[in-house]
């Protein structure tokens, strides 16, 4: 097919037909369209966006270039969660063993850190021998046997999306909502869903800050399900400051294991219930909100979800004593504990100059074949509002030598501001529900620290 005059069009403003993004898509996973071509048309739709007929064939077409997962004759109902990515979000870790243990199969496929945000995966191999790349046979059978599976996109699943987010990621294009509900709807459409939640993050922290842009790519992915009959409802929440205290792929998993023990921050658990509710309701295990979070309540309080967190563990090759002894984590070979350089409430904690941190100190990476040191991070005891003393241990640095320290010191020095008060509110943790009926704004205010949040940072 003729690239270039498709490019011109989507470059002027024009749409393509569905039968063309049908055949872009299969030309370029074939490699008859190279990636120059097809950066080019990227770069259109950035600046000039898709019509909603252009975005169900772009998407339904990285659909057809894989497999889908399918349950002829299960009745158990399928609910995956997706978060478009912060800093300190391990809500995942928490929520599929919890709601599992609810009777609600999670098939949760996952991402690797981008930029400055986390990912499921990089935090899940921290887990001494877990593996994340399971087969698409291998995932059903251990969702059909213990309720939940946690892995990476598999070779079968839209394998155009694989591609074509890579080229996303060198082009600057990530953040076209059309591109991003495209890319993560196709792969939660083949999972073979009854229903999806999503968490759509605002805030400095997220790829896309602004409200009205976080609630645009809420109702463009709730619109992509519904036409092909997966309910899907979203929440918008905060990540104008990191969710929980720990931030590094070993220190949130070990924060998400005593979540699931009962002792998980209050941010973190009124995030995870929240959407646990929903995908309660959404697989019609329960059918108002008030009995979801009794139900899910229950399974944390009773142990249920931490002995199902460990038989994932353990199904996906990990140490399952991971659960009784988070030290079975890698261990950052330095840690130090930074003090509040002065008296007065703390007015911000920003997410992004955390996780480029986190980053620089190789806890991410820069580079697709870049090797992740788990252990690196912060542990940071203070939300915005909290009034701290100068000298007042608020936080700590884990890193792999003294270099590694320094820099976790200079990102705290420019995250953590303090001053006489506290001239902006933080955002709602829990701002709008949003369905196919439209957006509902909610009453939630944004929490504090939690459980122990004005405790000293510690050392492990």
């Amino acid at each position: 097919m003729l690239v270039v005059p498709l490019i011109e069009r989507k470059r002027e403003g024009g749409a393509l037909t569905p039968e063309e993004w049908s055949a872009l898509v299969a030309g370029y996973t074939a490699d008859r369209i190279p990636d120059y071509q097809m950066s080019a048309l990227l770069m259109a739709v950035m600046w000039r966006g898709m019509e909603r007929q252009e975005l169900a064939a772009l998407t339904d077409a990285m659909i057809a270039s894989g497999q889908r997962l399918t349950f002829e004759g299960w009745s158990t109902p399928r609910v995956d969660k997706h978060s478009t990515g912060g800093v300190g979000d391990k809500v995942s870790l928490v929520l599929a063993p919890l709601v599992a243990a609810c009777g609600v199969a999670v098939p949760m496929m996952s991402g690797r850190g981008l930029g400055h945000t986390g990912g499921t995966l990089d935090k899940l191999e921290a887990i001494p021998g877990f593996r994340t790349d399971l087969s698409l046979p291998e995932a059903k059978a251990q969702l059909q046997k213990l309720g939940v599976v946690l892995i990476g996109q598999t070779p079968e699943i839209a394998p155009a999306d694989k591609r074509l987010y890579a080229l996303r990621d060198v082009t600057s294009t990530v953040a076209a909502i059309p591109l991003i509900a495209a890319s993560i709807m196709s792969k939660k459409l083949a999972e073979g869903l009854t229903a999806l939640v999503l968490d759509v993050k605002h805030g400095s922290g997220a790829f896309l800050p602004e409200t009205e842009r976080g609630l645009e790519l809420a109702r463009t992915m709730i619109a992509l399900g519904e036409d092909r009959g997966c309910p899907t409802v979203a929440l918008l929440s905060a990540m104008d400051r990191p969710l929980g205290r720990a931030c590094g792929n070993a220190l949130e998993t070990e924060e998400a294991i005593l979540a699931l023990r009962g002792e998980g921050p209050e941010d973190l658990m009124e995030l995870t219930y929240a959407l646990g509710v929903e995908m309660l309701l959404a697989g019609r295990i329960e059918t108002s909100p008030a009995k979801a979070r009794q139900r899910l309540e229950n399974a944390l309080s009773s142990g249920l979800a931490a002995e199902k967190f460990e038989q994932v563990i353990e199904a996906q090759g990990g140490n399952p004593k991971v659960v009784e002894d988070p030290s079975v984590l890698p261990q950052a070979q330095a840690v130090e504990i930074f003090s509040a350089p002065g008296t007065g409430v703390v007015t911000r904690v920003e997410p992004r100059v955390l996780g480029r941190a986190i980053v620089a100190m190789g806890g991410g990476r820069t580079r697709v074949e870049d090797a992740v040191d788990a252990s690196v991070g912060f542990v940071i005891t203070v939300k915005p509002g909290d009034k701290v003393l100068s000298g007042e241990p608020i936080a700590s640095v884990f890193a792999r030598d003294p270099a590694g320290v320094q820099l976790g010191f200079d990102a705290l020095r420019q995250a953590i501001a303090i001053g006489d008060r506290l001239s902006e509110r933080p955002l709602p943790l829990v701002s709008h529900r949003v369905t196919r009926d439209g957006v509902e704004p909610l009453a939630a205010t944004a929490k504090k620290g939690g459980r122990g949040a004005r405790a000293s940072a510690r050392k492990r």
